[in-house]
């Protein structure tokens, strides 16, 4: 079953359950994916469907740190919340480990010495992380602290 298939088919169980924050949720997963539908010209596939969900929690966990600097507890606890429902249909996140591997491996394979190479690493470590749930936020940060940026 696709992602876009399995988002459509707990949609209806969340619908008749009367979930109201899974539902929420839910039906702002679909738009986005319909969304990227539209975008593509052509139907969704599991790699594509990631990225929108990866983007979605992204967002999500930015929204939690804006209204908590904000002082709105109320609706960074939502906020959260929201991106709890959303990483549920993603992979397992990558190990600390495995972003180490990953990033010491693509210094090797581009030969970075300095942080001006800093965008063949991320690259090259994002790849390796491709089928994984693997922040680039936190990879970054690693591939920062190895190449001394």
């Amino acid at each position: 079953m696709s992602m876009v298939e399995k988002v459509e088919k707990d949609l209806v169980a969340a619908l008749k359950a009367q979930e109201a924050l899974k539902l929420s949720v839910l039906r702002m997963m679909k738009a986005a994916l319909m969304n990227k539908k539209v975008e593509l010209g052509k139907a969704v596939e599991d790699p594509e469907a990631l990225a929108v969900l990866r983007t979605l929690v992204k967002q999500r966990h930015e929204s939690t740190e804006a209204f908590r600097r904000g002082g709105r507890d109320d609706l960074a606890d939502k906020e959260e919340a929201e991106a709890k429902i959303i990483e549920g249909y993603l992979p397992a996140a990558a190990s600390e480990e495995e972003i180490d591997a990953a990033v010491v491996a693509a210094i090797a394979e581009a030969g970075a010495t300095t942080a001006k190479d800093l965008g063949k690493v991320m690259k090259g470590a994002m790849a390796k992380l491709a089928g994984k749930n693997a922040d680039g936020k936190r990879v970054n940060e690693k591939a920062r602290a190895r190449l001394g940026g």
